[in-house]
């Protein structure tokens, strides 16, 4: 035989005894002591209606590293996760081959000019023609643009970072072949980001730049304001959708890669709206308490939006009807209030 554990046992109890008293539950509540709470009239207020679309958060500022020249890495200086500054080296290339060229161009250069400063001293005392200092001349500019040329070849050997930012992937380690369209490295400045959406063309007139929208982040609790800074003038043929830019605040929490939705106004509606900590959740249940004389009634509610610090009652509440604010959380249904 199972036996009934002491809590059931005594609410068992108490009710053979109300009901053996002929008293009824909402009898039991009246004869509790009034309870002071504060009430609020449920109002109908406007507010924009919104449509919600999602998007992605990327860096404003992001970069695929490569080699502009074709050379061994030597040195892999950086993981992914590092913070890097602007000019930072990131790869070292083998400059060996490079390193050669370089010194046979500035050897080259030398010699040219040594023999330009001859031409000229030789033409000023009128012993060597002008077409043959022309010559020396032009030797000497050819081989000072190659021995820039090589220098700044040499200058390739070294991948530095274009931006201060964060290292995100690696494609590449010491030993492998570098060469211009490989990517190396990829980098984005994590502090500077915005969000990407595609907008319906149905309300794309709805948006201009410059405008302020809530964007919800996983991960995030707090909603952002972000800012419309691009809006593509033409939509994707496929999606009918236009691709919109938003600009996120500089604060601790949205990472690349998040997943988000924006609100996106449609136009405006209207409804009944009392203060978030009215609303109960008992459960699947939304309840609140609505002042009745001077009792308070237990109601079961459905909830809409939320604008701030309040949300919508979208039913289980008339209009101009009290709803407690304060204090709902000591009521029981049918309880005398006295409201503040």
């Amino acid at each position: 035989m199972n036996r009934l554990n002491f809590p059931t046992a005594a609410l068992l109890l108490v009710a053979l005894i109300l009901n053996g008293c002929g008293r009824k539950p909402a009898d039991v509540a009246k004869a509790l002591p009034a309870v002071s709470v504060q009430a609020q009239v449920a109002e109908s207020k406007s507010r924009v209606a919104t449509e919600e679309v999602v998007g992605t958060v990327r860096a404003k500022l992001h970069s695929v590293i490569e080699a502009k020249v074709s050379g061994k890495i030597e040195q892999m200086q950086v993981v992914p996760g590092q913070d890097v500054k602007a000019g930072e080296l990131l790869v070292q290339l083998d400059a060996r081959e490079v390193q050669a060229q370089t010194d046979q161009a500035i050897a080259v250069r030398q010699q040219a000019e040594s023999d330009l400063k001859r031409a000229t001293d030789l033409i000023q005392q009128k012993i060597l023609s002008q077409s043959e200092y022309d010559s020396a001349q032009s030797k000497f500019r050819v081989a000072d643009a190659a021995a820039t040329e090589a220098k700044t070849l040499l200058g390739y050997t070294r991948v530095t970072a274009p931006f201060a930012g964060v290292i995100t992937r690696k494609y590449a380690d010491v030993g492998d072949l570098a060469a211009p369209g490989k990517p190396l490295l990829e980098m984005e400045d994590a502090r500077d980001l915005q969000l990407e959406t595609d907008v319906p063309e149905a309300v794309i007139d709805r948006l201009a730049l410059g405008d302020k929208l809530g964007v919800r982040l996983s991960g995030v609790s707090n909603e952002l304001a972000g800012v419309v800074s691009e809006i593509a003038p033409s939509a994707d043929p496929n999606s009918r959708t236009f691709l919109v830019k938003l600009d996120l605040p500089s604060t601790p929490g949205p990472r690349a890669g998040q997943f988000g939705r924006v609100a996106v106004p449609v136009g405006e509606t209207s409804a009944l709206r009392v203060p978030a900590a009215a609303v109960l959740q008992r459960g699947e249940m939304e309840l609140v308490f609505v002042v009745t004389g001077d009792h308070a009634q237990l109601r079961i509610v459905k909830t809409g939006k939320r604008v701030g610090d309040e949300v919508e009652l979208v039913s289980g509440v008339e209009g101009g009807e009290r709803v407690v604010v304060g204090g709902a959380a000591r009521l029981t249904d049918g309880q005398p209030v006295e409201v503040k």
